[in-house]
Protein backbone atom coordinates (compact mmCIF):
# COMPACT_ATOMS: atom_id res chain seq x y z
CA UNK A 1 0.00 0.00 0.00
CA UNK A 2 1.41 3.44 -0.97
CA UNK A 3 1.41 6.38 1.12
CA UNK A 4 -1.14 8.09 -0.65
CA UNK A 5 -3.90 5.28 -0.17
CA UNK A 6 -2.77 4.83 3.33
CA UNK A 7 -3.54 8.45 3.72
CA UNK A 8 -7.15 8.36 2.32
CA UNK A 9 -7.70 5.21 4.20
CA UNK A 10 -7.17 7.44 7.64
CA UNK A 11 -8.82 10.34 6.09
CA UNK A 12 -12.17 8.68 5.42
CA UNK A 13 -12.22 5.99 8.59
CA UNK A 14 -11.97 9.62 10.66
CA UNK A 15 -14.84 10.97 8.34
CA UNK A 16 -16.37 7.64 9.28
CA UNK A 17 -16.64 8.30 13.21
CA UNK A 18 -17.49 11.67 12.17
CA UNK A 19 -20.75 10.59 10.51
CA UNK A 20 -21.22 8.19 13.44
CA UNK A 21 -21.28 11.19 16.09
CA UNK A 22 -23.62 13.42 13.50
CA UNK A 23 -26.13 10.40 13.06
CA UNK A 24 -26.23 9.78 16.89
CA UNK A 25 -26.98 13.79 16.98
CA UNK A 26 -29.28 14.42 14.56
CA UNK A 27 -31.37 11.10 16.19
CA UNK A 28 -30.67 9.55 12.05
CA UNK A 29 -31.16 5.95 13.02
CA UNK A 30 -30.90 4.48 9.39
CA UNK A 31 -28.37 6.44 8.59
CA UNK A 32 -26.00 4.97 11.70
CA UNK A 33 -27.17 1.46 10.73
CA UNK A 34 -25.95 2.10 7.17
CA UNK A 35 -22.38 2.74 8.78
CA UNK A 36 -22.32 -0.88 9.61
CA UNK A 37 -21.15 -3.88 7.46
CA UNK A 38 -24.41 -5.93 6.81
CA UNK A 39 -23.02 -8.54 9.91
CA UNK A 40 -21.75 -5.29 11.73
CA UNK A 41 -21.90 -5.32 15.74
CA UNK A 42 -22.50 -2.40 18.26
CA UNK A 43 -21.62 -3.86 21.49
CA UNK A 44 -22.00 -1.00 24.79
CA UNK A 45 -21.42 -3.56 28.10
CA UNK A 46 -22.38 -1.25 29.99
CA UNK A 47 -25.78 0.16 29.57
CA UNK A 48 -26.09 -3.31 28.54
CA UNK A 49 -26.66 -3.60 24.89
CA UNK A 50 -25.67 -5.80 22.07
CA UNK A 51 -26.52 -5.32 18.64
CA UNK A 52 -25.69 -7.31 15.68
CA UNK A 53 -26.57 -6.66 12.39
CA UNK A 54 -27.84 -3.38 10.88
CA UNK A 55 -31.70 -3.91 11.36
CA UNK A 56 -30.57 -4.68 14.93
CA UNK A 57 -28.25 -1.48 15.10
CA UNK A 58 -31.52 0.83 14.08
CA UNK A 59 -34.29 -0.81 16.43
CA UNK A 60 -31.99 -0.57 18.58
CA UNK A 61 -30.93 2.91 18.42
CA UNK A 62 -34.77 3.89 18.36
CA UNK A 63 -35.32 2.29 21.47
CA UNK A 64 -32.36 3.85 23.47
CA UNK A 65 -33.52 7.34 21.49
CA UNK A 66 -36.99 7.24 23.20
CA UNK A 67 -35.79 7.43 27.02
CA UNK A 68 -33.71 10.57 26.03
CA UNK A 69 -34.33 13.99 27.72
CA UNK A 70 -31.29 14.84 26.05
CA UNK A 71 -28.27 13.69 24.81
CA UNK A 72 -24.81 15.12 23.61
CA UNK A 73 -22.01 13.16 22.28
CA UNK A 74 -18.50 14.37 21.28
CA UNK A 75 -15.63 12.18 19.60
CA UNK A 76 -12.53 13.02 19.66
CA UNK A 77 -9.38 11.49 17.63
CA UNK A 78 -7.80 8.27 18.77
CA UNK A 79 -6.28 5.84 16.58
CA UNK A 80 -6.23 3.78 13.03
CA UNK A 81 -4.13 0.97 12.32
CA UNK A 82 -4.40 -0.16 8.87
CA UNK A 83 -4.24 -3.57 7.78
CA UNK A 84 -4.81 -4.14 4.25
CA UNK A 85 -8.63 -3.48 3.69
CA UNK A 86 -9.14 -4.31 7.60
CA UNK A 87 -8.34 -2.02 10.01
CA UNK A 88 -8.28 -1.26 14.13
CA UNK A 89 -8.66 2.18 15.60
CA UNK A 90 -9.75 3.68 19.23
CA UNK A 91 -12.27 6.76 19.60
CA UNK A 92 -12.73 8.80 22.43
CA UNK A 93 -15.87 10.06 23.64
CA UNK A 94 -17.57 12.24 25.80
CA UNK A 95 -20.80 12.44 26.50
CA UNK A 96 -23.60 14.53 28.21
CA UNK A 97 -27.25 12.96 29.11
CA UNK A 98 -30.54 13.43 30.77
CA UNK A 99 -32.66 10.18 30.24
CA UNK A 100 -36.57 10.37 31.18
CA UNK A 101 -37.10 8.54 34.38
CA UNK A 102 -34.01 11.35 35.46
CA UNK A 103 -30.83 9.35 35.28
CA UNK A 104 -28.60 11.80 34.00
CA UNK A 105 -24.49 12.12 34.07
CA UNK A 106 -21.30 13.13 32.32
CA UNK A 107 -18.85 10.35 31.22
CA UNK A 108 -15.70 9.73 28.92
CA UNK A 109 -15.38 6.54 27.23
CA UNK A 110 -13.60 4.84 24.08
CA UNK A 111 -15.14 3.38 21.17
CA UNK A 112 -12.71 0.28 20.26
CA UNK A 113 -13.22 -0.44 16.37
CA UNK A 114 -12.88 -2.52 13.74
CA UNK A 115 -13.10 -1.55 10.40
CA UNK A 116 -13.73 -3.09 7.16
CA UNK A 117 -13.07 -1.63 3.54
CA UNK A 118 -16.48 -2.31 1.17
CA UNK A 119 -17.30 -1.73 -2.18
CA UNK A 120 -19.62 1.48 -0.51
CA UNK A 121 -16.56 2.51 1.25
CA UNK A 122 -15.10 2.08 4.98
CA UNK A 123 -17.42 0.43 7.52
CA UNK A 124 -17.82 -0.22 10.73
CA UNK A 125 -16.72 -4.09 11.36
CA UNK A 126 -17.11 -3.67 15.49
CA UNK A 127 -17.84 -1.09 17.63
CA UNK A 128 -17.49 -1.84 21.67
CA UNK A 129 -17.78 0.68 23.63
CA UNK A 130 -16.30 1.09 27.36
CA UNK A 131 -16.98 3.79 29.68
CA UNK A 132 -13.49 4.72 31.66
CA UNK A 133 -14.96 7.69 33.97
CA UNK A 134 -18.95 8.17 34.48
CA UNK A 135 -19.85 11.24 36.58
CA UNK A 136 -23.51 10.83 37.86
CA UNK A 137 -24.14 14.29 39.36
CA UNK A 138 -27.21 16.58 38.67
CA UNK A 139 -26.81 18.65 35.42
CA UNK A 140 -27.79 22.25 35.29
CA UNK A 141 -28.69 22.42 31.70
CA UNK A 142 -31.94 21.54 30.03
CA UNK A 143 -31.95 21.11 26.18
CA UNK A 144 -33.64 24.24 24.18
CA UNK A 145 -36.93 23.75 22.33
CA UNK A 146 -36.55 22.62 18.78
CA UNK A 147 -37.14 24.99 16.32
CA UNK A 148 -40.28 23.18 13.76
CA UNK A 149 -38.58 22.66 10.55
CA UNK A 150 -35.37 22.54 11.64
CA UNK A 151 -34.19 19.84 9.71
CA UNK A 152 -32.87 17.74 12.74
CA UNK A 153 -35.30 14.75 12.91
CA UNK A 154 -35.64 15.55 16.58
CA UNK A 155 -37.85 12.84 18.73
CA UNK A 156 -38.04 14.80 22.06
CA UNK A 157 -37.45 17.91 23.43
CA UNK A 158 -37.51 19.45 27.10
CA UNK A 159 -38.50 22.53 25.90
CA UNK A 160 -39.32 25.55 28.31
CA UNK A 161 -43.00 24.53 29.37
CA UNK A 162 -45.65 25.03 26.56
CA UNK A 163 -48.29 27.33 27.77
CA UNK A 164 -52.06 24.63 28.29
CA UNK A 165 -53.17 26.19 25.51
CA UNK A 166 -51.43 24.94 23.36
CA UNK A 167 -52.19 21.05 24.77
CA UNK A 168 -55.84 21.68 23.01
CA UNK A 169 -54.34 22.23 19.61
CA UNK A 170 -54.07 19.99 16.85
CA UNK A 171 -50.18 18.69 16.01
CA UNK A 172 -48.55 19.38 12.61
CA UNK A 173 -49.06 16.42 9.70
CA UNK A 174 -45.00 16.49 10.20
CA UNK A 175 -45.28 15.64 14.13
CA UNK A 176 -47.93 13.08 13.77
CA UNK A 177 -45.35 11.33 11.55
CA UNK A 178 -42.96 11.26 13.87
CA UNK A 179 -45.21 10.04 16.26
CA UNK A 180 -46.28 6.95 13.98
CA UNK A 181 -42.48 6.09 13.45
CA UNK A 182 -41.83 6.40 17.12
CA UNK A 183 -44.33 4.19 18.36
CA UNK A 184 -44.01 1.79 15.31
CA UNK A 185 -39.94 1.52 16.69
CA UNK A 186 -41.56 0.51 19.91
CA UNK A 187 -43.66 -1.70 18.91
CA UNK A 188 -47.00 -0.75 18.30
CA UNK A 189 -48.55 -0.54 14.78
CA UNK A 190 -49.54 3.23 14.30
CA UNK A 191 -51.81 4.45 11.50
CA UNK A 192 -52.48 8.12 10.96
CA UNK A 193 -56.52 8.59 10.18
CA UNK A 194 -58.08 12.18 9.01
CA UNK A 195 -61.18 11.88 11.05
CA UNK A 196 -62.89 10.33 13.39
CA UNK A 197 -65.16 8.21 10.62
CA UNK A 198 -62.45 6.67 9.20
CA UNK A 199 -61.54 5.63 12.91
CA UNK A 200 -65.24 4.10 12.85
CA UNK A 201 -64.78 2.19 10.06
CA UNK A 202 -61.31 1.25 11.09
CA UNK A 203 -62.04 -0.58 14.74
CA UNK A 204 -65.02 -2.48 12.17
CA UNK A 205 -61.75 -4.30 10.30
CA UNK A 206 -59.49 -4.55 14.06
CA UNK A 207 -61.88 -5.89 16.34
CA UNK A 208 -63.62 -9.19 14.49
CA UNK A 209 -67.62 -9.49 15.56
CA UNK A 210 -68.23 -11.09 18.39
CA UNK A 211 -65.50 -10.11 20.25
CA UNK A 212 -65.39 -9.57 23.54
CA UNK A 213 -64.68 -5.47 24.19
CA UNK A 214 -64.04 -3.09 26.69
CA UNK A 215 -64.34 0.36 26.23
CA UNK A 216 -62.70 2.98 28.00
CA UNK A 217 -64.16 5.59 29.94
CA UNK A 218 -63.26 8.17 27.17
CA UNK A 219 -64.79 11.58 25.83
CA UNK A 220 -62.79 10.51 22.61
CA UNK A 221 -64.95 7.58 22.17
CA UNK A 222 -68.35 9.14 23.04
CA UNK A 223 -67.82 11.75 20.87
CA UNK A 224 -66.84 9.83 18.07
CA UNK A 225 -69.74 7.73 18.30
CA UNK A 226 -67.20 4.50 18.83
CA UNK A 227 -68.57 4.14 21.85
CA UNK A 228 -71.94 3.67 20.74
CA UNK A 229 -71.12 1.02 17.57
CA UNK A 230 -69.74 -1.23 20.23
CA UNK A 231 -71.73 -1.17 23.12
CA UNK A 232 -75.10 -0.45 21.79
CA UNK A 233 -74.81 -2.34 18.07
CA UNK A 234 -75.22 -5.58 19.35
CA UNK A 235 -72.02 -6.80 17.24
CA UNK A 236 -69.96 -7.27 19.87
CA UNK A 237 -70.18 -8.95 23.09
CA UNK A 238 -69.51 -5.70 24.85
CA UNK A 239 -67.97 -5.58 28.69
CA UNK A 240 -69.01 -1.92 29.89
CA UNK A 241 -73.49 -2.93 29.55
CA UNK A 242 -72.18 -6.25 31.63
CA UNK A 243 -70.54 -4.33 33.81
CA UNK A 244 -73.43 -1.99 34.65
CA UNK A 245 -75.91 -4.13 35.34
CA UNK A 246 -73.69 -6.26 38.28
CA UNK A 247 -74.17 -5.04 41.56
CA UNK A 248 -71.21 -3.28 42.43
CA UNK A 249 -71.42 -4.72 46.12
CA UNK A 250 -72.11 -8.31 45.85
CA UNK A 251 -70.57 -8.61 42.55
CA UNK A 252 -67.17 -6.89 42.98
CA UNK A 253 -65.02 -9.61 41.84
CA UNK A 254 -66.86 -10.66 38.70
CA UNK A 255 -66.54 -6.93 37.17
CA UNK A 256 -63.05 -6.90 38.36
CA UNK A 257 -62.81 -10.46 36.18
CA UNK A 258 -64.60 -8.95 33.54
CA UNK A 259 -62.76 -5.49 32.79
CA UNK A 260 -59.36 -7.23 33.34
CA UNK A 261 -58.52 -9.25 30.54
CA UNK A 262 -61.19 -9.20 27.87
CA UNK A 263 -60.24 -10.30 24.17
CA UNK A 264 -59.70 -6.48 23.07
CA UNK A 265 -59.90 -2.74 24.89
CA UNK A 266 -60.86 0.26 22.58
CA UNK A 267 -59.40 3.47 24.44
CA UNK A 268 -58.02 6.53 24.22
CA UNK A 269 -55.40 8.59 25.70
CA UNK A 270 -54.22 11.41 27.84
CA UNK A 271 -50.73 12.12 25.99
CA UNK A 272 -48.96 10.45 23.32
CA UNK A 273 -45.28 11.45 23.00
CA UNK A 274 -42.58 11.97 20.05
CA UNK A 275 -40.88 9.31 21.73
CA UNK A 276 -43.73 6.84 21.36
CA UNK A 277 -44.96 6.50 24.78
CA UNK A 278 -48.57 6.13 25.53
CA UNK A 279 -49.82 7.67 28.68
CA UNK A 280 -53.24 6.80 30.50
CA UNK A 281 -54.80 8.41 33.92
CA UNK A 282 -57.66 7.09 35.36
CA UNK A 283 -59.57 8.13 38.93
CA UNK A 284 -60.09 4.28 39.70
CA UNK A 285 -57.68 1.91 38.11
CA UNK A 286 -60.11 -0.08 36.85
CA UNK A 287 -59.99 -0.04 33.32
CA UNK A 288 -55.53 -0.08 33.38
CA UNK A 289 -55.11 -3.68 33.61
CA UNK A 290 -56.83 -4.24 30.51
CA UNK A 291 -54.71 -1.54 28.80
CA UNK A 292 -50.94 -2.49 30.18
CA UNK A 293 -51.39 -6.28 28.74
CA UNK A 294 -54.72 -8.03 30.16
CA UNK A 295 -56.54 -7.44 27.14
CA UNK A 296 -55.34 -9.57 23.95
CA UNK A 297 -55.35 -7.23 21.72
CA UNK A 298 -55.74 -3.12 22.06
CA UNK A 299 -57.02 -0.45 19.51
CA UNK A 300 -56.38 3.62 21.21
CA UNK A 301 -57.74 6.16 19.41
CA UNK A 302 -55.55 9.76 20.13
CA UNK A 303 -57.00 13.29 18.77
CA UNK A 304 -54.23 15.00 17.28
CA UNK A 305 -53.84 17.30 19.97
CA UNK A 306 -52.28 15.11 22.30
CA UNK A 307 -49.19 14.99 20.85
CA UNK A 308 -46.58 16.50 23.07
CA UNK A 309 -42.99 16.35 22.86
CA UNK A 310 -42.17 13.72 25.98
CA UNK A 311 -42.93 12.19 29.09
CA UNK A 312 -42.87 15.19 31.31
CA UNK A 313 -45.03 17.46 29.12
CA UNK A 314 -47.12 14.39 28.72
CA UNK A 315 -47.35 14.90 32.85
CA UNK A 316 -48.33 18.43 32.70
CA UNK A 317 -50.68 18.10 30.05
CA UNK A 318 -52.76 15.44 32.52
CA UNK A 319 -52.44 17.56 35.71
CA UNK A 320 -53.15 20.67 33.89
CA UNK A 321 -55.26 20.20 30.81
CA UNK A 322 -57.30 16.88 31.41
CA UNK A 323 -57.62 17.42 35.09
CA UNK A 324 -59.61 20.25 34.77
CA UNK A 325 -61.73 19.08 32.35
CA UNK A 326 -62.82 15.87 33.58
CA UNK A 327 -63.26 16.84 36.69
CA UNK A 328 -65.93 19.29 35.44
CA UNK A 329 -67.55 16.27 34.10
CA UNK A 330 -67.48 14.15 36.89
CA UNK A 331 -69.07 17.13 38.97
CA UNK A 332 -71.47 17.61 36.84
CA UNK A 333 -72.31 13.61 35.97
CA UNK A 334 -71.64 12.23 39.57
CA UNK A 335 -71.57 15.11 41.98
CA UNK A 336 -68.08 14.44 42.88
CA UNK A 337 -64.79 15.58 41.89
CA UNK A 338 -62.41 13.49 39.70
CA UNK A 339 -58.87 12.69 40.50
CA UNK A 340 -55.24 11.40 38.95
CA UNK A 341 -55.12 8.36 41.47
CA UNK A 342 -53.95 6.29 38.85
CA UNK A 343 -51.11 6.58 35.55
CA UNK A 344 -50.51 4.20 33.36
CA UNK A 345 -47.25 4.74 30.91
CA UNK A 346 -46.94 1.93 27.57
CA UNK A 347 -43.26 3.38 26.24
CA UNK A 348 -42.76 0.16 24.39
CA UNK A 349 -45.26 -3.32 23.45
CA UNK A 350 -43.68 -6.40 23.56
CA UNK A 351 -46.17 -8.69 22.00
CA UNK A 352 -46.09 -7.54 18.18
CA UNK A 353 -49.48 -7.26 16.84
CA UNK A 354 -51.37 -6.71 20.18
CA UNK A 355 -51.57 -2.78 20.31
CA UNK A 356 -52.94 -0.64 17.28
CA UNK A 357 -52.92 3.46 17.84
CA UNK A 358 -55.51 4.97 15.30
CA UNK A 359 -53.46 8.91 15.16
CA UNK A 360 -56.32 11.32 13.85
CA UNK A 361 -55.42 14.25 12.44
CA UNK A 362 -58.30 16.09 13.95
CA UNK A 363 -58.63 17.34 17.60
CA UNK A 364 -60.86 15.67 19.76
CA UNK A 365 -61.95 14.58 23.25
CA UNK A 366 -59.49 15.97 25.58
Amino acid sequence: MNDFQAIADRVEIEALRGEFTDAVMMRDRRRLASLFTPDGALRMPNIPVEQVGREEIRAGGERLQSLWDFFVQNTHPGTILLDGDTATGRAYIQELARTLDGRQGLNYAVYHDRYQRTTEGWKFSERVYEVRYLDTSPLAGTAPQATQGSGTNRADTTATPAPAASFADPASAERLERVAAALCANGFAAEILDHTEEARARIKDLVPEGSSVLTGASETLRLSGIDEDINASGRYDAIRPRVLAIDRATGADEIRRLVASPEFVVNSVAAVTETGSLVLASGSGSQLPANAGGAAHAVWIVGAQKVVPDLSTALRRVEEHCLPLENARAQALYGMPSAVNRLLVLNAEPRPGRGTVLLLREAIGY
